[in-house]
């Protein structure tokens, strides 16, 4: 019954995707203020497939540690593409952080750097770095929360620190936009893992630490970034397993 549910998924998916993705076209010439509106939308219909179909939901936690307003950063657990279908549901209208070849990607990538994404070139190095910085300034003065996967990349619930180490880029947007960061940990990677095929029904939970405040020392932050979201989503898929 679970292969069976997956493959309907994937031919609902895929299908509520392309024609959103041409459906979406026209409003993408209306001001991004009305435009992201109809980008939430996508979203929110990505969660009923899911619900409907395989069955999966999710849960947030520690929702009082997310400001109702205003800029802040958020760093991530990245398991799998899961949590990527959660960030404007979850934290309103982000500017998510994104490899640059997403945006090369035909409609898909149009719209969403119509929303006013953050896509870079990992290979740039130290102009990378710098990048990040200029546009967490520049999405702070718009008032919007940025969401970043301090690990560069989807790891699976098995990898280690060592294996997929965190990078610095989130440590960049922190000293230079002075803005508070809120780790958020999550056990997806139980339910749909990187590279496995199957989706496990369930309720995937999201775990919003408290917030880093701005002004601390870079090793202090990183330290605490590592430390909470690694032990949080250990816990988190354990709890998973288990159930």
């Amino acid at each position: 019954m679970t292969l069976l549910r997956q493959i309907l998924f994937n031919i609902v998916f895929y299908g509520y995707t392309a024609f959103m993705c041409v459906a979406l076209l026209p409003f993408a010439l209306m001001p991004r203020k009305f435009y992201v509106h109809f980008l939430r939308a996508y979203f929110d219909g990505v969660y009923v497939i899911e619900r409907n179909i395989l069955p999966l939901t999710y849960e947030l936690r520690g929702a009082e540690h997310l400001p109702k307003d205003g800029p802040y950063l958020v760093a991530l657990k990245h398991f799998s593409f899961y949590e990527t279908m959660k960030l404007y549901p979850l934290f309103r209208d982000p500017a998510i952080i994104l490899k640059k070849e997403l945006t090369y990607i035909p409609l898909w990538g149009w719209l969403l750097m119509k929303g006013d994404m953050i896509a870079i070139n990992r290979s740039a190095g130290a102009e990378s770095l710098r990048l990040l910085g200029e546009e967490a300034v520049r999405i702070k003065s718009q008032g919007r929360p940025i969401t970043i996967f301090p690990q560069g990349t989807r790891v699976k619930i098995t990898d280690t620190v060592k294996e997929k180490p965190y990078k610095r880029g989130i440590i960049r947007m922190y000293e230079m936009s002075g803005l508070p960061i809120i780790p958020v940990a999550n056990n997806s990677g139980v339910f749909w893992p990187k590279g496995g095929f199957l989706i496990k029904p369930g309720k995937v939970i999201f775990e919003a630490l408290p917030p880093i405040p701005p002004g601390l020392p870079a090793a202090e932050v990183m330290e605490r970034i590592e430390s909470g979201l690694e032990t949080t989503s250990a816990r988190l898929v354990t709890e998973a397993q288990k159930s």
